[in-house]
């Protein structure tokens, strides 16, 4: 475990997983302390892939693989790389095992850094091997709702970066989705869309995609702003578990996204699927700012 503190912010990151499992200000924590009755996991990363294959197999060249929701990277010991007085990088490397599930040598680093009130957050893809790459990554983090009282179903409020209507993509079946229908989000006029404790017993997952928002604030019930998620990824999902009344809420960048219900094709061909030539990188930050 590494802890980095600057005069605002106090953070915890395992090696296992290269995960955040701790934003502390002021004596508060914000980030889900991962009770296993709701949820066991703080802030995975979601690596090869972002949600679930079709009936856990994908293909490539004609042969098929299998792969859990989310892939390995989340379940598996990272090295430190680096270490400076408000940064920390975790490498993970390809090995005998993981080219068993997943064909393609990578190197992975996640980087986590404080600036003020802001943890920056890196992702480093490399092609290690002789072949073009395909993959995913995203983030998961859980974070407590402000003055959450499970007695009650107020939850707060989320806002963004724009305030017309928004659409959402769906799970509809085996963790997969129907990226054909879209299903409209309405923003009030406010531009405050509320939260309630059934918010997702429904629908499971908001998945933003096509670039739709770059920037959500989950809110106090009093309106005032919480903690706030920027980054440049394409699909943005938004969960709580469905049905359980959890003291948090998860905002998801994804560079990708789900397999499409029935889908049989190639990896390369999957929806919001990523590429690296051989000996090429991949980078990508967002930033979570604690108000």
């Amino acid at each position: 475990m590494q802890t980095l503190r600057n005069k605002i912010l106090t953070i915890d990151v395992n090696e296992h997983g290269a995960e955040l499992t701790s934003i502390r200000k002021d004596g508060i924590e914000y980030l889900w302390q991962a009770d296993p009755a709701f949820w066991k996991r703080h802030s995975p990363v979601l690596f090869p892939i972002v949600g679930s294959v079709w009936d856990g197999k994908f293909r490539v060249d004609g042969q098929e693989y299998a792969l859990s929701q989310h892939g390995f990277a989340r379940d598996m010991e990272f090295v430190l790389a680096s270490r400076t007085e408000d940064s920390v990088t975790y490498r993970l490397e390809s090995n005998e095992q993981t080219l068993k599930r997943y064909p393609w040598p990578f190197r992975l680093e996640i980087s986590y850094k404080l600036v003020g009130n802001e943890i920056v957050v890196g992702w480093m893809v490399r092609n290690t091997g002789d072949r073009q790459m395909f993959f995913q990554i995203g983030a998961h983090p859980a974070f407590y709702y402000p003055e959450y009282n499970k007695d009650k179903t107020d939850r707060g409020f989320l806002s963004f970066d724009r305030n017309n209507d928004l659409n959402c993509v769906r799970i509809v079946g085996k963790g997969c989705v129907d990226p054909i229908n879209k299903h409209p989000l309405r923003i009030p006029e406010d531009g405050m869309l509320p939260l309630f404790s059934y918010t997702f017993d429904e629908i499971d997952t908001l998945m933003l995609q096509d670039s739709q928002i770059h920037h959500v604030t989950l809110h106090k019930q009093d309106r005032a702003p919480w903690i706030s998620l920027s980054f440049d990824a394409p699909v943005v999902g938004i969960w709580s578990p469905p049905g359980r009344n959890a003291p948090f809420i998860c905002l998801e960048p994804w560079y990708g996204r789900a397999d499409r219900v029935a889908y049989k094709g190639e990896f390369k061909d999957r929806d919001w699927v990523n590429s690296l030539a051989p000996d090429t990188e991949f980078h990508a930050t967002y930033r979570i700012t604690i108000h």
